[in-house]
């Protein structure tokens, strides 16, 4: 579909500009001539018919496959936005609503005055939605009905989408209702409290209202609402939210000046009367100010809008995707957040300064909305739709108060009052990572900009949580924030936070790349209920982007011991801080913390943060729940020091390193090694459990008689699993090689020989030569050498004919043997590099891997198709950043699983970035027009654009559906735990497979598996394998039982003798089961056949003899095929009959 509408395009183009372009076209060839009035093409020479594109065409090709990414994104937004629209049955219903609740609202009966904190009147156990501290408050209140109600906000603009639609309604406060000094000391947000109250009184026995419920206005305590919903099916896809409100012009804007007080010290805390001439030290009032504001003037912002909507056609739709794309990104509800009203009234700044045209499309305006604020900080530069300065506040004025400015038309509400930096910046953040993957012609920019989910505990490297929130009034106190605390009206969750995070990005420094938090989510609690108290929300979520050079630092060096910023360095670090020597001679202050290895280093983090916030804000460790290592015990290696294999796997790498420099330099072989490289998971960090150096106890096995190697006994339990790390060795070519397939094998095993005889005697390691490899003992590890031939596969796929002639056909053999001698250890060199670009990498893979044997798909997603896998998570990571802790990264490569199209779309493993845009089209378009062909699971890397090598056998359409599922499954299960301290805190639990589908269970004897302590669950008591405890020797001793894992070799000899009937399915891992599932055909009755009466029976039935499975025999057949291995069989008859 790619190059043939292009190529009319161009044609049409140029068909067009003839004229204009004459000069350009000559130069590319000669003119065409003209007879009988039709164009007949000119013969080009060889020269110009071969001429390089000019810069023009160029520009132009180049031009047209933008403008194809570009058209293709567009249509998806466009299909999008009929997807959020709200149908005409939906509007209507929403019309119907609030026609019935307007008109109950005009029936609110008139009370009598009383004071202010006399709630006497209101009956029916209805509550009032405020906090009413300090309780008491001077002014007279009576109930009257409303003096307009107005819908306001998104629906009428038409920017109201789905799902959860919310509409709103302004009801007016009558005028003698209010006082105009009621702005002082919480009058009026208690009044307008009340009066909610009062509606929700009225409003209770009214049928057409289904569900009462009071809420605040982005999580403002000092704004509550009233949601109502309708009666019947409609009741949760509809939200009626009641704003109380001034009526028009009632207070003055000039009284919520940033800079003036309105909430006075001696009524909050209640020591009596100031001092004459007192007034004026009274601190400023700017979020309180704000909410009173944010009650005055919606009505002028929807009249704002609705002006410049007009005059935009593409503005709700901008706005609808503005919306959608801040809701995925979940900064769009919550205290401070990034509301939909925000995103419009952004909308209406780009419009009315013209950074966008008025005929711009929805994409367009989405993209240059994302664009300013990628590029705009209103941290340090706010931005204001006021028309003139009047008598308004000035931006300075704003920025003093607040720590975001955005100023409203009126010059007087800045609408991110509420909002942190931090939430700013994350904002940023996001839209320039959005615009980073916008215009890549690699990525579905569709997706990863608003179809992606990005919740924090998939975005953020590491997550940290403040349980007892109660413990920030200590925390207010010891900051000494009684101003803000007023200016809050007592809340002292939104009051620490902003001096939480500046203490927290002082401390951390250049270790994070963004520090982001959770917003408070909107309250909701029943009408009948008091309010909540400000502590009783979820625990307060903060998130780390980690600086991967940087974060798992355990020193933290600061300035010299005699600089003046000596001093801020040791208030900032405490006790934590000492004077420290170093190598170049400086001495400085410096702070070191507790790490020795890598897994220990990276909570370095916690450590930090724990530290700053027991010394300066007075919050005790245990109310930090730290989560940024909760999986790592699932990959935790057995030794002294904590460790999670990285310092493992290094050893290995180093061992084989300083092999394969002394495989280069040895002397005395027929012929030249060209290169040596490694082929297992070990050597590019990935190994699940990478090998340990092993020191033997040869007492506790037996010898072979003429090797002296060691065997197990068979009374003992069985040894150690020690892994052969396997090493090719290509050898050059040379005419000496011979081209049959049988004299190659020989000629390899003698320089198996040659090559064990030449370490032993240069190196003194102990060997074991056999015709297929070399195995190498040193330093405790086994090292299998395998000789490679590159004409070796060639030589496999060539035959002869009867007639004499070649035939070069491709056949397993040959395929298996380039796996294994070119295709793996590429993959291994270049994993190895991606490791060193993202540390993390081998961890999460290991992490992926360890989830695919416990929930037994190890044989279905291989090694090498789960680390491309997450591969594909660091090099193509959007809508994220590449990973930066193995959390995070398990986490989306369970998203990846699950979500991923497998059936429609390839996916692309783009390593060492040697894809082009071209190839990812050419990919795709082999991939559709042959993809009934191709497997199931589709990969395709720079080597492997058609094949898909790495999942050709498997898994199987079934066998995917149900990873899929089960990924689906953990995901759902773990995200939850790992942010919820309410629930059971136990990781392991997405470790158990579900056992319950399989027809038999064959229970092992551990006391035979050898992996056992690997288990996710493994047992309290251990058995002896062989292994002594000490230093390992370099060299020498004998060689040790390699590669014997009882259950490998049973679980082989049952597919090979049952694999017709049933599936064997095993965690390789240390499990205890293998779980046995009867194929669907298995019990179908097959026609009588003497050569086909394995594990059957015969029935006859009339003149008829059929067989069926004996499946008494074959269960029996499992306990004695594994007799000594094999502890129970338990067959599940309920599941399945003959």
């Amino acid at each position: 579909v790619g190059p043939l509408p292009l190529r009319q395009m161009a044609q049409s183009e140029s068909s067009h500009d003839e004229e204009d372009e004459g000069p350009t076209r000559a130069k590319r060839g000669k003119p065409e001539v003209v007879q009988d009035g039709f164009l007949r093409p000119v013969k080009l020479s060889r020269g110009d018919l071969y001429k390089p594109p000019t810069a023009d065409e160029l520009n132009q090709l180049k031009e047209a496959e933008s403008l194809f990414h570009c058209s293709l994104l567009k249509m998806q937004m466009e299909e999008l936005l009929k997807e959020v629209a709200l149908s005409e049955r939906r509007k209507q219903l929403i019309d119907s609503f609030v026609q019935s609740v307007t008109e109950q609202l005009q029936t609110v009966p008139q009370t009598s005055e009383v004071e202010l904190s006399d709630l006497s009147w209101l009956s029916g156990g209805v509550k009032v939605p405020f906090v009413l501290v300090p309780k008491a408050a001077k002014g007279k209140f009576h109930m009257a009905p409303p003096k307009s109600v107005t819908i306001m906000g998104s629906y009428p603009l038409g920017t109201c989408t789905k799902p959860g639609i919310s509409v709103d309604l302004a009801v007016a406060i009558p005028a003698d209702v209010l006082h105009p000094k009621d702005a002082l000391n919480q009058r009026y947000p208690r009044k307008r409290a009340i009066y909610l109250a009062g509606l929700a009184q009225h409003l209770a026995t009214s049928p057409a209202i289904g569900a009462m419920r009071y809420s605040c206005l982005h999580g403002n305590r000092l704004r509550p609402i009233l949601l109502l919903s309708p009666p019947g099916k409609d009741s949760s896809s509809i939200t009626l939210r009641l704003h109380a409100c001034p009526p028009p012009g009632f207070f003055k804007p000039s009284r919520f000046h940033p800079q003036r007080n309105n909430i006075r010290t001696d009524w909050y805390t209640g020591l009596g009367s100031s001092q004459p001439g007192e007034a004026t030290s009274e601190p400023p009032t700017p979020h309180y100010n704000s909410s009173v504001l944010g009650d005055m003037l919606p009505r002028a912002h929807l009249q704002f809008l609705t002006a410049v909507s007009s005059q935009c056609t593409a503005f709700a739709e901008g706005v609808a995707l503005l919306k959608v794309w801040l809701r995925q990104r979940e900064l769009d509800q919550g205290v401070g957040c990034f509301s939909g009203f925000l995103g419009s009234m952004l909308l209406a700044y780009l419009l009315s300064c013209h950074r966008v045209s008025n005929t711009m499309t929805a994409y367009q305006l989405l993209r240059n909305s994302l664009h300013f604020l990628a590029f705009n900080d209103l941290t340090e530069n706010g931005i204001t739709l006021a028309k003139g300065p009047d008598s308004t506040p000035s931006l300075a004025e704003f920025h003093t108060a607040f720590q975001v400015v955005f100023v409203d038309p009126s010059g007087h509400l800045n609408m991110c009052a509420d909002m942190t930096a931090c939430t700013y910046k994350q904002v940023q953040h996001e839209a320039s990572l959005s615009l980073q993957f916008w215009d890549d012609p690699t990525v579905d920019g569709f997706h990863a900009l608003l179809m992606t989910p990005k919740p924090m505990i998939r975005t953020s490297d590491h997550v940290f949580q403040l349980c007892e929130l109660v413990k920030l009034q200590s925390c207010c106190k010891k900051l000494n924030l009684l101003s803000e605390l007023m200016d809050h009206s007592g809340n002292y969750v939104l009051t620490a936070l902003p001096f939480i995070l500046s203490l927290l990005q002082r401390g951390l420094g250049q270790r994070v790349r963004l520090l982001t938090h959770s917003l408070t989510p909107d309250p909701e609690w029943p009408v009948e209920s008091d309010a909540p108290k400000h502590n009783a929300q979820p625990p307060l979520s903060f998130g780390l982007l980690l600086n991967p050079e940087q974060a798992a630092s355990v020193l933290e060096r600061g300035p010299p011991a005699d600089s003046p910023k000596a001093e801020e360095f040791r208030q900032l670090w405490g006790s934590r801080s000492e004077l420290r020597r170093f190598q170049d001679g400086a001495i400085t202050e410096a702070v070191v913390w507790e790490g020795e290895t890598t897994c220990q280093k990276r909570l370095v983090p916690r450590q930090l943060i724990t530290h700053l916030l027991q010394l300066h804000a007075d919050i005790p460790e245990s109310c930090v729940r730290y989560i940024g290592g909760m999986l790592d015990d699932v990959i935790k290696v057995e030794r002294e020091v904590c460790s999670t294999g990285e310092e493992e796997s290094l050893k290995v790498v180093q061992s084989y390193d300083d092999l394969s420099r002394k495989l280069w330099r040895l002397e005395g072989l027929p012929l030249s090694i060209t290169s040596v490289q490694g082929a297992h998971p070990a050597l590019r960090y990935t190994q699940v459990f990478p090998p340990v150096p092993l020191k033997l106890d040869y007492s506790f096995f037996d010898r072979e008689k003429l090797s002296r190697s060691l065997v197990p006994q068979e009374v003992k339990p069985c040894p150690v699993y020690i892994t052969p790390v396997k090493v090719i060795c290509h050898m050059e070519g040379s005419g000496k090689w011979p081209h049959d397939r049988v004299a190659i094998r020989h000629i390899k095993a003698a320089f198996h020989i040659s090559l064990g005889e030449l370490l032993t005697q240069h190196h003194h390691y102990t060997c074991q030569p056999s015709p297929s490899h070399l195995d190498v003992w040193k330093d405790g590890l086994v090292f299998r050498i395998q000789v490679a031939y590159h004409r070796e596969p060639q030589v496999l796929r060539e035959s002869v004919s009867p007639e004499g002639l070649l035939i070069v056909r491709d056949n397993a053999e040959a395929q298996a043997l380039e796996m294994d001698t070119m295709q793996r250890p590429l993959l291994t060199s270049t994993l190895h590099g991606l490791q060193q670009l993202h540390p993390c990498f081998g961890a999460v893979c290991r992490l992926a891997k360890r989830w695919l044997g416990a929930q037994l798909f190890s044989d279905d997603i291989t090694e090498d198709t789960a680390d491309l896998l997450v591969a594909s998570l660091f090099l193509q990571p959007a809508p994220f950043t590449p990973p930066g802790s193995p959390q995070v990264g398990f986490l989306r490569f369970l998203h990846l699983l699950s979500s991923f199209d497998w059936r429609n779309n390839p996916l692309v493993v783009n390593l060492n970035s040697q894809l082009t845009a071209a190839d990812y089209t050419e990919i795709k378009n082999d991939f559709i027009a042959s993809r009934e062909s191709l497997p199931v699971m589709f990969m395709a890397t720079p080597n492997d654009k058609k094949v898909s090598i790495w999942t050709k056998q498997a898994p199987t359409v079934q066998m995917l559906q149900r990873v899929v599922m089960v990924a689906a499954e953990s995901l759902k299960i773990l995200e939850p735990q790992l942010m919820d301290n309410s629930q059971l805190q136990d990781v392991r639990v997405v470790m158990r497979p579900p056992l319950d589908p399989y027809d038999v269970l064959i229970h092992l004897s551990p006391k035979q598996v050898p992996l056992l302590s690997q288990a996710v669950d493994p047992p309290h008591a251990t058995f002896s394998r062989g292994v002594l405890a000490g230093r390992v020797a370099n060299t020498g001793g004998a060689l040790p039982v390699i590669d014997f894992n009882p259950v490998t070799h049973y679980l082989a000899e049952l597919r090979d003798a049952f694999g017709d009937l049933a599936l064997f399915f095993y965690d390789p891992y240390g499990g205890t089961v293998i779980a046995v599932l009867w194929k669907p055909k298995a019990f179908s009755p097959l026609p009588f056949k003497t050569s086909q009466m394995v594990a059957r029976r015969v029935e006859v039935s009339g003149e008829e003899a059929h067989t069926v499975p004996n499946v008494e025999a074959i269960l029996e057949d499992f306990g004695v095929m594994g007799q000594g291995l094999v502890k129970t069989v338990e067959p599940r008859t309920e599941r399945w009959v003959v």
